[in-house]
């Protein structure tokens, strides 16, 4: 696997994020949000494992350089596997002028909440 680089890593060093202080949403508010963008950004095995049917992958690492993929025109909401890593994300896309909002719990609540989540051969997945 390849290591990010260290521009890339730099990206999200900084003070500790707090998840509260953040923009949030529950799995069920989720779809109260009009044409919101669910960013996952954890790493591929956690991908193949299990994601949110409708969740674009772009992995943690990768965003600084595939940013002009995510859509500037709708409210993105970032999930890792329980909130940290997405939360790191949410402040720096916050920074960057996007309309992030994290989601609270991660996948781990989506899948809890009975959200669709399934795995790269699209049977029901796993949160690893």
């Amino acid at each position: 696997m390849e290591q990010p680089s260290e521009s890339r890593r730099r990206a999200f060093r900084g003070p500790v994020v707090i998840a509260q202080d953040l923009p949030s949403v529950d799995p069920d508010g989720f779809s109260d949000i009009p044409a919101a963008y669910l960013l996952d950004v954890r790493e591929q095995l956690e991908w193949d494992a299990g994601h949110a049917t409708m969740a674009v992958h772009i992995p943690m690492a990768e965003l600084p350089s595939r940013l002009p993929e995510v859509p500037r025109d709708r409210p993105v909401v970032c999930m890792c596997r329980s909130g940290n890593r997405s939360a790191r994300v949410t402040a720096w896309l916050l920074q960057q002028g996007y309309d992030a909002r994290n989601l609270a719990g991660g996948a781990a609540a989506w899948a809890g909440f009975g959200k669709p989540f399934v795995n790269h051969a699209g049977n029901a997945g796993v949160v690893v």
